[in-house]
Order: C-alpha cells, then structure tokens, then sequence
C-alpha cells in the first residue's frame, strides 16, 4: 500500500520523467565519447567493458547520485509542503512505512536508469568491440554490483531529505556529499566507504575479494541508514 501511495503522490512532482530522462544523458556519455575519441580506447588491452567503464564511469556515477539526491528532495518536499506530513502521521501507520515506500520507489528507479546505462555500454562494446557472450555476462556483472553499491546513497538522501524540512537545505547538504564524493580517492578503500563514494567503485578489473568487501560494505550501510532512520522518527516524534 505505501509503495502504490507512493507512485501516485510523485505522479505530479515530474519525478519520474526526471529520473527517465537522467538516465538517458548518463547512457549518452560513454556514446559520445567513443565517438568523438575511440582511437584512445581501441588499442587498450582490457576487457570492453573494463575499458567503457574506466573512461565514463566516474561521469555516469555522479549524474546518477545527483538525480537521486534531487529526487530525494522532491519526494519529501512533497510531504512537508502544506504540513502535509503531520497529516499522514494521523493516519494509523507507522512513519517510517512511508520512508519505505520512498525507499522502494528510489530503488525501482534506480534499477532502470541502469538498465538503461547497461544497455548503452553493451551498445559501445558492439559498435566499437566484439560483444561475446562474455562480455554480456561482464555487463550484467558490473551493473548488478553498481546497483547494490548505488543503494547507500539512496538510502542516505531519503534520511537526509526526511530530516530537513526545507527542500533547499537537504538539497544543499546532498551536493556537498556528492563533492566530497568525487574529492575522494577511490583506491582508498576505507574512505571508499562514504555512502556518496562507494557508487564510484567499479567491478570491472576489481579483485574479488575487494568487491565483496565492497558489497558487504554496502549492505551493512543499507541496515545502518534504515536503522538510524527508524530511530530518528522515533526521537523526532517525542520531541514534537
């Protein structure tokens, strides 16, 4: 039920084009820089994937955090505009049931605009490579591990955009983590673990172990924010 109310309360908010459209300039950046440069990445020896990823992810990732941090904000604005909010918590359902179905719907999201960006890369490495059946199974590798690891930074705009009542504030606090993100060097695996980070991380070209201590990372950050979340309206609630 919270989902379904969910999807008809951004019907409105243009959430959803915004995030369709999104997608598709983030798919646009690996084809356009392939075609206006592939002679720099035709002779690389590496895999076509690792070689598409290397050259566009770090662009790709951030539009895409930058999408769900601004559709985060959009979301609650939603709630908190008109008090809209102390309205809901009249109702007989638990306040964090409605940061779940936030959560939800971000995730759906998020599953297709890498859809989308998945289905630009096998793209590049059919026009430009040899798409063999192994390079599918490198794409659907890649892009499942992006989306596990693109989970904390949804999880953690949602919580910041719940905390702060004023759009332009969580707005304001989630560009500053995205920065702070990009200013980070992904080699370092312990500052590679900021919520905002860890979506730069890519599987292509990753030892094994490394990306498994990145997924368990990631999903350790998931129960973390969820947790903080429940407690946080339970705190706020005593307080009003």
């Amino acid at each position: 039920m919270s989902f379904s109310l969910e999807c008809k309360k951004v019907k409105r908010t243009g959430f959803t084009p915004a995030f369709l459209s999104g997608g598709l300039l983030a798919a646009i950046v690996p084809v356009l820089n392939m075609t206006v440069r592939s002679e720099n990445y035709l002779g690389l020896h590496a895999t076509p994937v690792q070689i598409l990823m290397d050259a566009n992810w770090q662009m790709m990732t951030m539009l895409n955090i930058l999408l769900i941090v601004a559709g985060a904000c959009l979301m609650y604005h939603t709630e908190y505009a008109d008090n809209a909010i102390r309205r809901m918590c009249t109702l007989p359902m638990k306040e964090s049931r409605l940061f779940f179905g936030k959560v939800t719907l971000m995730m759906l999201m998020c599953t297709v605009i890498l859809i989308i960006e998945a289905a630009s890369v096998a793209f590049c490495s059919y026009h430009w490579f040899e798409l063999t059946h192994e390079v599918w199974i490198e794409i659907m590798k890649s892009f499942g591990y992006a989306l596990l690891l693109i989970f904390p930074s949804a999880f953690g705009s949602l919580f910041i955009a719940s905390a702060c009542k004023n759009m332009w504030v969580s707005l304001g606090i989630g560009v500053v983590c995205v920065f702070t993100a990009t200013m980070l060097p992904t080699k370092n695996f312990v500052l590679s673990l900021f919520p905002f980070a860890l979506p730069f991380q890519i599987f292509a070209g990753t030892a094994e172990n490394t990306a498994c201590n990145f997924m368990i990372a990631a999903l350790a950050e998931i129960l973390i924010i969820g947790i903080a979340e429940v407690l946080f309206l339970k705190v706020r609630r005593s307080f009003e």
